[in-house]
């Protein structure tokens, strides 16, 4: 039986990165496709527990199959996994993002929340970007995408390998290579946007221009800057170590009125 490759995103089911995405994996597996039906950018790693989660039929433009809900993208792969695709994937990609995620973006990006409900679950994944937020050359990213999930299916880790990845926005021609990186330091050049409604009171944008970076070498953020697609591996312990014998010399002890 041929491998099973999940792909979702948190552009939405229509996005055209999604369809790239799917049309180059199709090369290397199976391919099964479970995506929100409405665009989730910086919607993080949530998980709806509120509201009831609603699943539809759907297809990408070129006819492919798929499922689509309202719920968030992990929600997409926690109910893929739990058996609304009909076998387990060998794999999950999440993408093609419109724009980067790279640093810090990793605590706001839906797409590798997506990928990070896949590994919680014991499935290694991939998450992938391109680094613009105009540009729909989505062609060499998505056929990156692809060679990696190959290498990955083939290699077949032994504990579930998370993957982020940044592509950018260049010609195939121009694209000098991929680098193996760390993240890197995003800087956020966020504003407050305040307006009035009708009736004259205030309401709020999160404003400002697109974030900035520190390409620094050896980072997602220097690899982009130079013409290079970047390959971040990516852990789920979040324990600052280097911190972890500083804290334990703390005294911890329990205040008398909690002992």
């Amino acid at each position: 039986m041929p491998p099973l490759i999940l792909v979702t995103n948190d552009d939405g089911i229509q996005a055209p990165g999604l369809l790239a995405l799917v049309q180059a994996l199709q090369a290397v597996a199976e391919v099964a496709v479970f995506a929100p039906d409405h665009n989730w950018s910086a919607a993080g790693h949530s998980k709806t527990m509120h509201k009831p989660l609603r699943v539809h039929p759907a297809r990408l433009a070129d006819g492919t199959p798929a499922l689509t809900g309202n719920g968030s993208p992990s929600d997409c792969v926690a109910l893929a996994l739990l058996g609304l695709v009909p076998r387990r994937p060998d794999l999950v990609v999440s993408g093609i993002n419109q724009g980067a995620n790279v640093g810090h973006d990793l605590t706001y990006s839906g797409t590798v929340a997506a990928a990070m409900e896949s590994v919680i679950a014991g499935i290694s994944a991939i998450a992938v970007s391109l680094d613009s937020y105009e540009s729909g050359a989505f062609l060499p990213a998505a056929h990156f995408a692809a060679q990696l999930a190959a290498h990955v299916l083939a290699v077949r880790p032994t504990a579930p390998l998370l993957l982020n990845v940044n592509v950018p926005a260049l010609p195939q021609s121009q694209i000098r290579g991929a680098q193996a990186t760390r993240l890197g330091s995003r800087v956020y050049r966020d504003a407050l946007v305040e307006r009035r409604d009708p009736r004259g009171q205030s309401y709020y944008w999160i404003g400002g221009e697109p974030p900035a970076g520190v390409p620094e070498e050896g980072t997602d953020i220097g690899a982009l800057a130079t013409g290079y697609i970047s390959v971040t591996p990516i852990l789920l312990d979040l324990t600052d170590h280097a911190r972890l014998q500083e804290l334990r010399a703390w005294d911890l002890t329990l205040p008398d009125s909690l002992a």
